[in-house]
């Protein structure tokens, strides 16, 4: 006999839902109950595994790249019917870029599903404790400021801080991850921690404008001190170096002192990719803001999203040579080790100023 339903159809719907949990002016957040929160290579593309307290981000950076994994989110809770009729109009009236920085999702069971599957044992567990790599934050920032309120990465570094003999890494552009100084501690005594600051210019008002909601430059070099002074592994990612924008060699000069006078131990260093979410976004911000460079950018990424390679090997080249100077560890995009015996870029002071020369000119 068909048992009767305990509420009724449209009580029913609201409870599959994804029930709105707090508003920040323009942003909505929702609460979304994830199946598993620990993305393996195989999903991602990525040599690593990857973990994203949340889906979109608040900081609205105007270069970001993860753009298009809040669309297709949005898109099967829409077709899931876990969307309110008014949210789904409101995800429906504005682009899928604008909807990445406007409506929030918030993995709020996130530290109870990283826990089930790290369960001592287990066949995921196994190979991260056999130093495959967990990177926190490769598409949303895990201390955007839906962390004060709903603190899923400190439950998730809570569940990290139970095991050993992991590699775990931490994207940021915010200080609040000095808020958990004292669990990343209880982390790095058992695994390999390393914190990565993000930070691509000095200049607090063009970080404004590149990365509206984001924190100041002056604070996160704050933050790289009170990590270093609690023993925490940190480095700055001066990445993505904009072209014609953060790209002039005496402000990355600037950058890389500062970095080193912080305390930060490394720094990663690579040039913008435009992808085709981030396109729509990056290219009619350019137009606005940045006219005179309009032409030359849809020029540069006519062909691929990335900038020639003679671009890349030059900003390379150059901001090695900063980091020599002022003895801080650079590292290549992906996470690659250089040292002073291995590159094959002339960082002689006659070439790096021809390439401070190739970067000015560079679009």
């Amino acid at each position: 006999m068909h048992e009767p339903a305990l509420f009724p159809p449209t009580i029913q719907q609201s409870l599959r839902q994804l029930p709105v949990i707090g508003e920040q002016r323009d942003i909505t957040y929702y609460a979304l109950h994830a199946r598993s929160v620990l993305n393996g290579p195989g999903t991602t593309g990525m040599g690593f595994w990857s973990i994203n307290p949340y889906t979109g981000c608040a900081f609205g950076c105007a270069y970001c790249y993860a753009r298009y994994a809040h669309r297709y989110v949005m898109e099967r809770a829409a077709s899931a019917q876990h969307l309110a009729d008014a949210t789904q109009q409101d995800v429906a009236r504005i682009p899928p870029w604008l909807a990445f920085e406007r409506h929030i999702l918030v993995k709020r069971n996130a530290a109870a599903a990283l826990a089930r599957v790290l369960r001592h044992g287990s066949e995921r567990h196994a190979a991260l404790a056999q130093g495959e790599g967990i990177v926190i934050g490769t598409a949303t920032d895990p201390y955007q400021p839906a962390e004060r309120r709903f603190r899923i990465t400190r439950g998730i570094l809570e569940v990290l801080a139970e095991h050993a003999g992991l590699s775990i890494v931490i994207i940021t552009k915010s200080p609040l991850v000095t808020r958990d100084v004292d669990v990343l501690a209880r982390i790095a005594r058992r695994s390999s921690l390393a914190v990565h600051l993000s930070l691509i210019t000095l200049d607090r008002a063009l970080a404004r404008r590149v990365e509206p909601r984001a924190p100041t430059p002056e604070s996160r070099l704050r933050a790289v001190t009170r990590l270093r002074q609690a023993g925490v592994n940190v480095g700055v990612n001066c990445m993505p170096v904009l072209p014609g924008i953060t790209d002039d060699p005496r402000a990355l000069e600037a950058l890389v002192q500062r970095v080193a006078d912080a305390g930060a131990v490394h720094l990663g260093c690579c040039s913008l990719r435009l992808q085709h979410e981030a396109r729509k976004r990056y290219l009619p911000f350019i137009a606005r803001e940045f006219p005179h460079l309009a032409e030359r950018y849809e020029r540069a990424y006519a062909n691929g999203h990335s900038l020639s390679q003679h671009y890349r090997a030059g900003l390379e080249a150059y901001v090695t040579r900063l980091c020599r100077k002022y003895g801080v560890q650079f590292r290549r995009y992906g996470g690659e080790s250089s040292d002073s015996e291995s590159s094959s870029i002339s960082t002689e002071p006659s070439a790096s100023a021809r390439v401070a020369e190739q970067l000015a000119l560079a679009l």
